[in-house]
């Protein structure tokens, strides 16, 4: 249920969105240059990221709705609640992994980054500038978590479904089309 009466109580994000574009608008072209664009990280996998921290934080409404962008943009389907449960079996690229330990660790308690927990990220074969992605797409999700929980903004499977495929289709980008119409 929404927190603002402005907005109905089944608000979803793009009703904040199109309540307030002028803060949406910036966000959402941030969205489309971590997300989609050129990056050392596929959109798969930074939407595995996405999801992955959305889970740790609890964040139903982002882990649902990037769980499933995740798995039709190519990850395997379950990879990521099975990697929330336990890591080290699920079935995850074992590159991946130190990633996603990487930002468990920096969602869960940020101040306990260590110089050692990045070298297990670079030691996997990534470089810094995968490890700089990394940590923007735990930050960007840490504050989206954030931002959908101070709203009051709840989905259901069937919406996480809708989605999900709608950014794999339109990206971040299309999303500030939406606003335009």
């Amino acid at each position: 249920m929404s927190y603002l009466s402005s907005l109905p109580d089944d608000a979803k994000l793009m009703n904040v969105f199109t309540l307030y574009p002028e803060t949406s608008r910036p966000l959402l072209d941030y969205h489309e240059v971590l997300m989609r664009g050129p990056a050392p990280f596929s959109v798969a996998e930074r939407e595995l990221i996405a999801a992955y921290v959305s889970g740790v934080n609890s964040c139903g409404y982002c882990h649902g709705v990037h769980t499933v962008a995740a798995e039709v943009c190519g990850i395997e389907r379950g990879a990521i609640p099975a990697a929330l449960d336990d890591l080290d079996a699920a079935p995850v690229e074992d590159k991946l992994r130190p990633v996603l330990r990487y930002v468990g660790k920096l969602t869960r308690s940020p101040s306990s980054i260590t110089r050692a927990d990045a070298e297990e990220v670079l030691g996997a074969g990534w470089d810094e500038r995968a490890l700089h992605y990394a940590v923007m797409v735990c930050a960007l999700f840490n504050f989206m978590n954030r931002m959908v929980e101070g709203h009051g903004i709840s989905a259901g499977p069937d919406y996480f479904a809708e989605s999900g495929e709608r950014l794999k289709k339109v990206g971040y980008a299309g999303l500030n089309q939406v606003l335009d119409s």
